[in-house]
């Protein structure tokens, strides 16, 4: 069986501060909240499902959609904020979002993909944390030593994102704006050959043209090469692909935890 686990941070947009921008909270909760909706029906029209990774100050400036969300979708915790972390924040973060779902939160992903004690998460009452990119990215981190699939330290499930067998190709959201959709679509092919699963993840304001913002950012090109309608898009090539070469869509708790 070929599993396709899809991701997606939702977060306040705070990307243009680390290139000149200073955009209000409102129009970071705005660009988030428009490309989501995008991605919601795309995943409708697949009959998809996926885990939604979701910022304690998004959550509460979108309670109703979080809410309709995971009658669906798995949500999971971004951290309370995305752009600072305290160890309070991880149960700050829980607790919002358990509160405004209902259900209980046990997978967490940092902003960034940066470290988290796997103590600090386990206190925090969570289950598995999904916040490692197994491979190399020069000035962000180099986890080319730490496992491919997923693996459990500390009591705790660590699910790291997909990247190739061979040469840990990363296949995260900068490699689906850039790499051709073939080349891509072979490197989805390869990773499931040998892990039987596939785990991508993607930001909603992807799905927008983000850099047409008034905020004074000016972005690398790389970073928006086939934002918006163009990521929308491929998005929906790559849901036709995932459909017609047999991939079952799940949430990552029903796949790490089905019994949870």
């Amino acid at each position: 069986m070929k599993i396709a686990l899809l991701s997606f941070d939702v977060e306040e947009f705070d990307m243009p501060f680390e290139y000149g921008g200073v955009p209000p909270m409102e129009e970071q909760i705005a660009t988030s909240n428009q490309g989501l909706q995008s991605i919601v029906s795309v995943l409708d029209k697949y009959q998809a499902t996926a885990t939604f990774y979701c910022t304690g100050v998004y959550a509460l400036a979108k309670t109703a959609q979080i809410k309709e969300l995971s009658k669906k979708h798995e949500i999971a915790s971004h951290n309370h904020y995305h752009s600072s972390h305290k160890k309070e924040d991880l149960s700050t973060s829980k607790v919002i979002l358990e509160n405004i779902t209902q259900q209980e939160i046990v997978g967490f992903r940092m902003p960034r993909m940066a470290p988290v004690s796997d103590t600090d998460l386990l206190d925090a009452g969570y289950l598995y944390n999904a916040s490692i990119n197994p491979t190399y990215l020069p000035g962000r981190y180099d986890y080319r030593h730490i496992s491919r699939t997923f693996f459990t330290q500390n009591n705790l499930i660590h699910f790291p994102a997909s990247v190739s067998p061979a040469w840990r190709v990363p296949l995260f959201w900068i490699a689906f704006h850039n790499f051709p959709l073939s080349y891509f679509f072979s490197l989805c092919k390869k990773v499931v050959e040998a892990d039987g699963y596939l785990h991508l993840y993607f930001h909603p304001w992807e799905f927008t043209d983000y850099t047409a913002l008034p905020n004074g950012a000016k972005y690398p090109f790389y970073l928006h090469r086939n934002n918006g309608k163009k990521m929308l898009e491929r998005f929906d090539k790559l849901m036709a692909f995932l459909q017609k070469e047999g991939f079952e869509f799940k949430t990552t708790k029903d796949f790490l935890l089905p019994s949870v």
